[in-house]
């Protein structure tokens, strides 16, 4: 693959005493969705969190667009370009939906236009614009904090399980919102449980197991390998 936006070279994260990445190597393209599968507990949240700066790498060399981001602290991995969308969302729920809006907005005020064009694709936000978050729904408060993360462009955006315990209409929400930051020229990574899912949106896929990547190649190909899908993941996929 030529010229990735991100690239994880034997990345090791130590979390206590627990050896949780163990030589994780990541190509993620430019302009594409690039799938992070696997079963639960094998390291993909971690992988997310060791790339933004939440956990260090103990080894090995992260990235991003050319520059080694591997030792930088969080704010000035995110002021490089990169936006983060936590699986525990994020959001501050004694703060309205504004506030937490503004807040995400760290470059300056909130470009109206790309604040409208976000009401587009979450109606909902416009509507609890003035309410505190917590008030929200499970499917709002997720929506909240993708497009906290979607408030200003970023050139890659890493997405924990945005579609977690939701109802189908509001996953058809969130796919369509990954799918309008891929028109306007982003990367994404994106951990998903749901395959469904993944194989609606992804381009190019990775399967992890036991903290190491054990697969990756195209997505069209593992959604089209139901013994594949099973070798790697344990899945059993036929009637999705």
């Amino acid at each position: 693959m030529s010229d990735p936006i991100l690239k994880l070279d034997g990345v090791y994260t130590n979390i206590a005493q627990y050896h949780i990445l163990q030589g994780v190597n990541l190509e993620v393209p430019r302009g594409q969705v690039t799938m992070l599968l696997g079963r639960n507990g094998v390291g993909k949240t971690t992988t997310l969190r060791s790339i933004i700066g939440h956990w260090r790498a103990h080894k090995g060399a992260i990235l991003f667009d050319g520059q080694d981001i591997t030792k930088l602290p969080t704010p000035a991995i995110a002021r490089l370009g990169i936006g983060f969308v936590p699986e525990d969302m994020g959001i501050f729920a004694d703060l309205t939906v504004e506030e937490n809006m503004i807040l995400a907005a760290v470059g300056g005020p909130i470009d109206q236009a790309r604040l409208q064009w976000l009401f587009t694709v979450f109606p909902a936000l416009e509507t609890f614009w003035k309410k505190d978050a917590g008030t929200l729904s499970g499917g709002q408060k997720q929506m909240l904090s993708i497009a906290r993360a979607m408030i200003e462009e970023r050139q890659l955006y890493l997405i924990d399980e945005p579609t977690k315990g939701l109802a189908p209409a509001i996953i058809t929400t969130m796919a369509r919102a990954v799918k309008e930051l891929k028109t306007q020229g982003a990367s994404i990574l994106l951990v998903e449980q749901n395959f469904a899912v993944a194989k609606a949106l992804g381009d190019t896929a990775n399967v992890m197991d036991d903290g190491r990547m054990i697969w990756s190649g195209q997505m069209s190909e593992l959604a089209t390998d139901a013994a594949l899908q099973e070798q790697l993941m344990g899945l059993s996929v036929e009637s999705e």
